[in-house]
C-alpha cells in the first residue's frame, strides 16, 4: 500500500470512470487530484507537481493527446510516466500516444487489479 504521498493526476471526462478509479488508487493510498478535461489538468500542472498521470485521450478542451504533448514539455513534470485509458483500441490510436510519451496503455472498461500493477511497475522506475 502507497503511504508515501504519491501525487497522481488523473484526466477523465466521464464522471463515473473518475470516481471509481480514483476510489482504487485512494483506497490503495495514493493522493489523487482528478479533472474532467485538459484545459483543467493542464492548470493543475502549473502549480502542482504529479508523480505520475493517467489520462483519457477523447476530451473537450484538450484531448489526452495534447495533455500528453505538454505534460512532456513542462519542467514540473520531466520524467513523470503516462497510463493512458481508453475506449479507443485501435491500433493506430495506441501507437499515437506510445509514440508521443505515454508509457502504458489500458483499454477501458478498467480492471481494478490491472490497473493498480501497473500503477505500481511505473512508479518504481
Amino acid at each position: 500500500m502507497a503511504t508515501n504521498g504519491t501525487q497522481i493526476l488523473l484526466i477523465d471526462d466521464d464522471e463515473l470512470i473518475l470516481k471509481v478509479i480514483n476510489r482504487i488508487l485512494q483506497k490503495e493510498g495514493y493522493v489523487v487530484t482528478t479533472a474532467s478535461n485538459g484545459k483543467d489538468a493542464l492548470e493543475y500542472l502549473e502549480r502542482d507537481k504529479f508523480d505520475l498521470l493517467i489520462t483519457d485521450l477523447m476530451m473537450p478542451y484538450s484531448n489526452g493527446f495534447e495533455v500528453i504533448s505538454r505534460f512532456k514539455q513542462h519542467p514540473n513534470a520531466a520524467g513523470v510516466p503516462i497510463i493512458v485509458i481508453s475506449s479507443v483500441g485501435t491500433e493506430n490510436a495506441v501507437k499515437e500516444g506510445l509514440n508521443i510519451g505515454a508509457d502504458d496503455y489500458l483499454r477501458k472498461p478498467i480492471m481494478p487489479d490491472e490497473l493498480l500493477i501497473r500503477v505500481r511497475r511505473l512508479l518504481k522506475k
